[in-house]
């Protein structure tokens, strides 16, 4: 996907892949605006629950981001109120679906709106992610609404021993529980040229420091680069993979 705007363009690519799993329950979108060009929504949902109760969760998330986005105009809306909507609005349509079914659906959500003026607010829930690179360098990430990134956060675990720790999967704030979601909106002043943000499920940063994220997002044009990635962490999965999946938007000058 190209989205062009006065001076630059968002160039963009999602992946995604079952892994080693029986079903897939990740699912990922970029929605470029319908009217107004440089703007685009990237939304990424990690289900779990049951067989089919991860999916119908995940799928919920994309169907509210897309009802959303279609009502969502730059000049008017308020960005970060529009990302806390999808948050509020995902969760209580998963909650409502698990009246109705046997399974206890949940999903993570990693979402950035970028507007045409470059600016880009983030919001996440659970342990899906939300990278930010200057070229190779990661300026800023998510941080996971999990069990073992508050031991980070308290400083007894690192992040290598985390990615490893036993209850890595806990977390704390995710989409379809009783409890309400996070709300927390990160943002972006400015994308430069050069700039990525990256969304991107467990199933895939769980193999890549954010050094080596940052190195292939730069070198490689946005679909090559997911494919990379994509490929690299079904490599070092050696058959106990995930599902996994990623949205990536690159700024790109106009070509002349």
């Amino acid at each position: 996907m190209t989205s062009t705007a006065q001076g630059h363009r968002l160039s963009a690519a999602t992946g995604i892949h079952r892994g080693d799993r029986a079903y897939q329950q990740d699912q990922v979108e970029i929605i470029p605006h319908a009217r107004v060009p440089g703007c685009a929504l990237g939304v990424l949902a990690d289900g779990m629950g049951g067989k089919s109760g991860g999916r119908k969760a995940a799928d919920q998330v994309i169907l509210t981001a897309q009802q959303l986005f279609e009502r969502y105009a730059p000049s008017r809306d308020d960005a970060a109120e529009t990302l806390k909507q999808l948050v509020l609005e995902a969760h209580l349509m998963i909650k409502l679906t698990a009246i109705t079914s046997e399974e206890e659906p949940h999903s993570t959500v990693a979402a950035f709106l970028i507007s045409p003026t470059r600016e880009c607010h983030i919001v996440h829930a659970g342990d899906s992610r939300v990278y930010f690179f200057r070229g190779a360098e990661m300026v800023s990430r998510t941080s996971d609404h999990s069990f073992v990134q508050r031991l980070v956060n308290e400083g007894q675990l690192t992040e290598e021993e985390a990615n490893s720790h036993p209850q890595s999967n806990l977390l704390t704030g995710c989409l379809g529980t009783t409890q309400d979601p996070p709300l927390t909106v990160t943002r972006i002043e400015r994308m430069e040229l050069g700039d990525s943000v990256l969304a991107c499920s467990d199933g895939l940063w769980h193999y890549f420091t954010p050094r080596e994220l940052g190195a292939i997002v730069e070198a490689l044009p946005p679909r090559e680069a997911s494919e990379m990635l994509i490929d690299k962490a079904r490599q070092w999965a050696r058959g106990g993979g995930d599902n996994l999946s990623l949205a990536l938007v690159r700024v790109d000058a106009l070509a002349a």
